[in-house]
């Protein structure tokens, strides 16, 4: 009995996919729930697994390939060996090409050129490749140690490489721009005093740790302020649609984090209903889950603000882009001491500079500062978002 592996349902608003990765060959027995397949849409990494024990008869992708929802992945005989049929070469790695009717082996074309390009001798060059194969490495490797009839040295050709966009980047490509050409997106920035922030998380964060087994970092301080600010104005929480303005009057806090697809915005619900402990355990469980391929699509959508920390990568400053339908995304930076004048005297602080980006059409310059204003003054002196004031 044979059994064909389709492309799952993606998610709402999601039709398309890309190969990210095939885990199985033709002929290679699985047992059920085995991965085959990991799919990347433009938002999230989805695995397809066996749907019993057999074995795989034919592949009808390639990594790299598109499929749609409801194509025909793979098929696998279910129970007993498989007869293998092979409608296509089967790509054991980037560099070499097996076919597996008569065994033969080819040099793949990026290896070939190199070699005809350069009058080299295949059968001379050392193959690091599966059972010996000649690489495109290899290729390369050997031109150093050759030179023509005349002894002049081959110049080897320069070395690049393409590589498809995977589709989590080609979403963020085109979101980016399309916010640049849809948004009047200005900047206004302004500069925080981390002193009495990081004096009490230094006091209590081991205690915090122990009670609430998380760590005490700085992002909930700033969600805790951002949610204070964006009720006090209510512009920076909305959206333009049309010819109307959406004013929202719940807190999804979007929270930047790098993943080995690229950036995702993971959200944080309800973030006005979350103290302090909260919203540390819950962006560390968004986090893990970037980190991991684990994200699902109601975890990326529906945020109504976005705050990204450049500084865990050492940015000073910068002038982060709006995440639309958003208005205003808050951009954290690295923490640096400089000399500060205080009450006339000059003192060494831990500051950090922040960045308000925002939609012009619907946010007004006053606005954007006092909000901005409103955070610094939050950080600055923490206790105000314990006494709510």
């Amino acid at each position: 009995m044979t059994i064909e592996i389709k492309v799952p349902a993606l998610g709402e608003s999601v039709s398309e996919a890309s190969i990210a990765k095939i885990y199985k060959k033709i002929g290679e027995a699985v047992k059920a729930d085995e991965l085959i397949f990991e799919l990347e849409t433009d938002k999230v990494t989805l695995e397809v697994n066996a749907p019993s024990n057999g074995n795989i008869s034919q592949l009808k992708v390639n990594e790299g390939d598109s499929v749609k929802v409801g194509d025909i992945l793979a098929i696998m005989s279910q129970g007993g060996s498989a007869v293998v049929e092979q409608t296509k070469p089967a790509i054991l790695d980037d560099k070499i090409v097996v076919v597996s009717n008569n065994n033969a082996s080819f040099l793949s074309p990026a290896p070939k050129k190199i070699i005809a390009e350069n009058n080299l001798d295949a059968s001379k060059i050392n193959g690091t490749g599966k059972d010996g194969r000649i690489t495109k490495g290899d290729a390369l490797s050997s031109i150093s140690n050759s030179v023509v009839d005349n002894s002049t040295p081959v110049v080897a050709e320069k070395l690049t490489e393409r590589v498809k966009m995977s589709r989590l980047r080609q979403k963020v490509a085109e979101r980016l721009k399309e916010s640049q050409n849809t948004a009047a997106i200005l900047t206004t920035f302004n500069e925080v005093d981390m002193s009495a922030v990081m004096a009490l998380r230094s006091e209590y964060k081991d205690i915090f740790e122990k009670k609430h087994n998380s760590k005490l970092g700085f992002m909930s301080f700033f969600v805790k302020a951002t949610v204070t600010a964006l009720k006090e104005i209510p512009a920076v929480n909305a959206e333009i649609e049309g010819n109307d303005i959406i004013y929202k009057n719940f807190y999804d806090i979007g929270v930047a984090v790098g993943s080995p697809q690229g950036l995702v915005v993971p959200v944080l619900r309800n973030a006005d209903k979350l103290n302090l402990a909260q919203i540390e355990t819950n962006i560390a469980e968004l986090g893990k889950k970037a980190r991991d391929g684990k994200l699902t699509i109601p975890d990326l959508t529906g945020a109504t603000f976005t705050i990204s920390n450049g500084g865990v990568y050492g940015s000073l400053m910068s002038t982060p882009i709006i995440n639309p339908p958003q208005s205003g995304i808050l951009g954290m930076h690295k923490i640096q001491e400089r000399v500060m004048v205080i009450n006339g005297e000059m003192k060494i602080r831990p500051m950090m500079y922040l960045a308000l980006s925002y939609d012009h059409r619907i946010i007004d310059g006053k606005e954007a500062v006092t909000f901005l204003v409103r955070i610094k003054e939050l950080i600055e002196d923490p206790r105000r978002l314990i006494l709510d004031i």
